[in-house]
């Protein structure tokens, strides 16, 4: 199985802000931008499936604006990105060290701002990606957020093992209005 995973655009938020299920915007512009870029290097007919939140929601609109023949994109609340909690919108140099500390502790099972963990993302993702498996579904994109991104590199390397260690996570997303191609 083939799966396209595109990056929404950049955010309108100001630099060093923690977002994740924080539903902020990407800007219209870039947004238009990554749509062109990306609608060309798709095979014709996909089936997309794109994240809740809205700034993934606005390149999906974009892309299918330009490729009508991909179809409308399913939302699956799965492809969000990950929940931090108390930190969501505030400065990640403002979060205290001790916060980083609990987290790369327990890397998998900490609730980095008290809503989710590293393996409740992943656990998500895996779910998302074994219904596209049962669909049998040879190829397909997925508009969605670095954290999901990361998440299935993950999978397709070590399949559904838990994570142990921050050293597990990898580090290789795209930009923002960017993407990779995974073989799973």
């Amino acid at each position: 199985m083939k799966l396209w995973l595109l990056r929404h655009a950049q955010v309108e938020l100001d630099a060093g802000l923690c977002y994740g299920a924080s539903d902020v915007p990407a800007g219209q512009a870039i947004t238009e931008q990554a749509a062109q870029s990306l609608a060309p290097l798709l095979p014709a007919g996909l089936p997309v499936w794109v994240s809740g939140l809205g700034r993934a929601q606005q390149l999906a609109g974009e892309l299918g604006r330009l490729r009508p023949d991909l179809g409308a994109a399913r939302t699956d609340f799965r492809l969000n990105e990950m929940d931090f909690g108390q930190w969501e919108l505030q400065r990640w140099d403002a979060i205290p060290r001790s916060a980083f500390d609990d987290w790369m502790a327990d890397f998998a099972h900490h609730r980095f701002g008290g809503a989710e963990s590293t393996q409740q993302v992943l656990d998500r993702v895996a779910a998302a990606l074994d219904a596209l498996r049962a669909g049998r579904t040879p190829e397909a994109v997925w508009i969605t957020h670095a954290g999901v991104i990361r998440a299935a590199q993950f999978i397709a390397r070590h399949g559904h093992a838990s994570i142990t260690s921050v050293a597990q996570w990898p580090t290789d997303a795209p930009e923002p209005g960017g993407h990779v191609r995974l073989t799973l």
